[in-house]
């Protein structure tokens, strides 16, 4: 969940491993000054919800596979968006909806394995940062029809979903991105990163943590409103 602004203001989601997607949730979430951070399940759908509270970000679960969220300040660090947990190696994501980013933001495939720990994005639009510009190359991939540039990096002492630890972040953006600014749509077949990841030497853990589809803001601001299936 972190923006790579530089590598060095990059802020780690850090959320507990959940049971998966269930009925309806116990847990609600209140907006205050802004939406405190959460997760959990939500209309058959896990969710995680996390900011730095530095600027006035609004998260909303609605039903199914959709969540909104807007956020304002140009300040702090936000994720949010629902999916699955577990994830898997092998799922084939829809998303649709609105993306309307001003600033540094990423929407995107997102999740963690354990054995070994890994951070992953799929990043399918983003804002004014290319993440590529900020990570090892490692080559490229065709994917649904779209090419995308295949990145890693380390994260040496940083949150994690283990806590404090040190790990490796995979990405594949897409290049050229889905273009931000209104109604955005698309598919993500995962195993098709995954294998050319490990293509590329880059092999995740054997073990999926939650696998969301996720729009992340980092001193800038924006609104959507994303339906994954």
């Amino acid at each position: 969940m972190k923006l790579l602004s530089s590598l060095a203001c990059i802020i780690t989601l850090v959320s507990s491993a959940l049971a998966a997607p269930s009925a309806e949730p116990s847990v609600e979430l209140e907006a205050r000054a802004g939406t405190p951070s959460s997760a959990g399940t939500h209309s058959g759908y896990y969710y995680s919800w996390w900011t730095d509270n530095r600027g006035t970000a609004y998260y909303t679960n609605e039903n199914g596979g959709t969540y909104s969220l807007q956020w304002s300040g140009n300040n702090g660090n936000l994720v949010g968006g629902k999916g699955w947990n577990p994830g898997t190696a092998n799922r084939v994501i829809n998303y649709n909806g609105t993306y309307q980013p001003n600033g540094n933001s990423y929407l995107a495939v997102y999740g963690w394995t354990r054995n070994a720990l890994i951070e992953y994005y799929v990043v399918e639009s983003y804002g004014t940062y290319n993440p590529s510009s900020a990570a090892q190359s490692r080559g490229s991939v065709t994917c649904n029809g779209a090419r995308y540039d295949i990145l890693s990096t380390w994260r040496n002492n940083q949150p994690s979903i283990d806590g404090t630890a040190t790990f490796q972040q995979f990405w594949s953006v897409r290049n050229p991105k889905r273009n931000p600014g209104g109604a955005i749509s698309g598919t993500v077949d995962v195993a098709c990163h995954f294998n050319a990841w490990r293509n590329a030497g880059m092999n995740l853990g054997s073990n999926h943590n939650y696998q969301i589809v996720a729009m992340e803001g980092y001193f800038s601001s924006g609104q959507g409103r994303i339906t994954v299936s």
